[in-house]
């Protein structure tokens, strides 16, 4: 019995053992739902087990194949090896295993091939089989790097939304635990009081970005600017629109876009994440709504940003024209009259239209407005070899054509506004204008 068992018509009956496969489906199914497994690598070594499952099992069957065919000779073993029965067991396994990766991949070399009919049979069946095979295992690969992903974005909105649901105090309460730490330690807002970080982290919203995503694409409207929590960011700027130059790296506690959004100017750089990073980010509207009550802190702030400005690297400041020029104007000026004045215009920050333009301050006893001056005539246009300087607008046309002259090597006779009007009195200039000294 026992030799009709292996060699025998009842040979067939040992197939009932593949009724086991359906134990390990269902023990890799406890595992995936096991928390204390990682769902990644048990779904990966699942999709293994799969693969060498399918190869060995065909390269089993196609060698029964050729052992029980009534001419060994006329077997896809057989061409390549003589006599193949009386070699070793480990050997033919070998050639059949090579043979079945070899399908598998598609890569199909033609050493062993199919020599008789139920071989090449054989062979249709299992190609078709791998074409579903191959789906599978692809598909299953995708939805591992797409759930990664997802369960990024899932976080934040799932702490978005607990934080929703709790009473105003609560979160702010939250929101002090785990973002003062980071506000405090960020150069903004170095020396400021407790009511004013108070005040900005209770209404602060976490984000989380998974690596390589622009959070700030450059020459975009300056909308909010972020603080780092966790993570780590690139500074990045784009030559002629296409080639990308690296500027800087930032870490946790550091900035970005608050540059834009002070100056109230498009968004210098691109910020691109390296890693995860949590940062929480400060809307324009809000941090205007902030700062315009803070007298005192409204000065520490801007001493803190004009620090920081002046520590920049050169390659930076290269990035934004007028900078260099307002760093300069600044030390020339007197420190205790510099001090006072440049508090209140810094911030003086304006809500962004769609077309990037700002509007008139909203600061009360504001006098000295900014404006770009331009040495050509408006319809010339503005190139890249053009760009305007900004300066502070004088107290007179005579002083202003005298400041063109310093700026620009040339005495103009007239002032033109960019759609050709002629300036008669500066008192109806405005934020931003651009002044045309011909």
């Amino acid at each position: 019995f026992y030799r009709a068992w292996h060699d025998g018509e009842i040979f067939f009956l040992n197939l009932l053992r593949l009724w086991r496969l359906w134990r390990v489906s269902e023990f890799f199914k406890r595992l995936e739902k096991d928390t204390r497994f990682s769902y990644f690598w048990t779904r990966l070594l699942k999709l293994l087990g799969v693969i060498v499952f399918a190869v060995h099992s065909a390269g089993c069957f196609y060698y029964w194949l050729a052992r029980h065919h009534k001419t060994p000779a006329n077997t896809w073993i057989g061409t390549a090896v003589e006599d193949f029965k009386h070699r070793s067991v480990w050997l033919c396994y070998t050639y059949s295993i090579y043979w079945s990766i070899v399908t598998l991949t598609t890569v199909g070399y033609g050493d062993l091939h199919a020599v008789n009919t139920g071989e090449k049979i054989f062979n249709m069946i299992y190609m078709l089989f791998n074409i579903g095979l191959t789906a599978y295992t692809i598909g299953n690969m995708t939805n591992l790097v797409v759930h990664a992903a997802v369960r990024t974005f899932a976080m934040s909105y799932k702490q978005e939304e607990v934080l929703q649901d709790l009473p105003k105090a609560i979160r702010s309460s939250i929101a002090q635990h785990l973002f003062r730490r980071t506000v405090e330690k960020s150069y903004l807002f170095n020396g400021v009081s407790e009511d004013l970080v108070s005040q900005l982290v209770s209404d602060m919203k976490a984000e989380y970005f998974p690596p390589k995503v622009e959070i700030i694409l450059q020459n975009e409207i300056p909308t909010d600017f972020y603080i780092l929590v966790s993570g780590a960011v690139d500074l990045l700027t784009y030559k002629n629109g296409t080639e990308q130059v690296f500027l800087s790296k930032l870490g946790a506690a550091d900035m970005a876009g608050e540059i834009g959004v002070i100056f109230n100017i498009p968004q210098p750089f691109t910020v691109r994440t390296k890693r995860l990073s949590q940062v929480v980010r400060i809307s324009h509207h809000h941090f205007k709504q902030m700062i315009q009550p803070q007298g005192e802190d409204g000065k520490i702030i801007i001493a803190n940003f004009m620090k920081y400005l002046q520590g920049l690297k050169e390659d930076v400041l290269q990035e934004i024209p007028f900078l260099t020029e307002l760093l300069a104007d600044q030390n020339q000026k007197p420190t205790e009259q510099n001090e006072e004045q440049q508090n209140r215009e810094t911030l003086e920050s304006q809500d962004a239209n769609p077309e990037g333009r700002t509007g008139t301050s909203s600061l009360p006893g504001e006098s000295t407005i900014r404006v770009i001056i331009h040495g050509h005539h408006p319809s010339e246009g503005t190139s890249s070899d053009r760009l305007g300087k900004l300066v502070y607008l004088p107290d007179s046309l005579q002083d202003l054509f005298n400041l063109a002259e310093k700026k620009f090597g040339k005495r103009g006779s007239t002032i033109l506004m960019a759609d050709g009007s002629k300036v008669e009195e500066l008192n109806v200039l405005r934020e931003n204008d651009h002044l045309f000294v011909v």
